[in-house]
């Protein structure tokens, strides 16, 4: 049975992997902001985070108490991530000199820009960050409890 502050730092500790994950792909997304062609010759399309529950949370007594095993959720997964494909997915910056540019049509002389928003990525990394932050002081003060329980049994 894993219950108690370890249940908790096991959770805390999906929660840091979580928004590490998030952070990584707020970066490819900021490094590829004016990337106009990939490999497959479009432009660079915004990554986003899934992240879903390891499973359903189901409210239940404490460790020990009751008749029935507890079950608390299991914190979070990482279930990869999205492209975002939406139709207005794409910036169009006129430059006719771009290697990029189109070529006719009613874009021509338009390059197909990446549909990064940088204050909506800098804003996202700051909310996974501060996450992170949260889920490694829920770590420390675990352990603090942990620490303060094995004092009190040399009493």
């Amino acid at each position: 049975m894993n219950c108690g502050m370890f249940k908790s730092m096991d959770i805390a500790a999906t929660g840091m992997s979580a928004e590490r994950f998030k952070l990584d792909l707020i970066a490819d997304n900021i490094a590829n902001v004016n990337t106009t062609s990939t490999k497959d010759g479009t432009p660079y399309l915004r990554k986003m985070a899934v992240i879903t529950p390891k499973d359903a949370p189901v409210f239940a007594l404490p460790c020990g108490l009751g008749d029935n095993e507890p079950s608390i959720s299991g914190g979070v997964k990482i279930s990869g991530f999205e492209v975002d494909t939406s139709d207005n997915a794409l910036r169009h910056v006129y430059d006719p000199s771009h290697p990029d540019a189109i070529k006719e049509g009613k874009w021509k002389g338009y390059v197909a820009m990446p549909n990064i928003n940088i204050i909506s990525e800098m804003t996202e990394m700051m909310k996974a960050s501060r996450a992170f932050e949260a889920n490694s002081t829920i770590i420390e003060s675990a352990k603090t409890m942990a620490q303060k329980a094995l004092q009190m049994g040399q009493i």
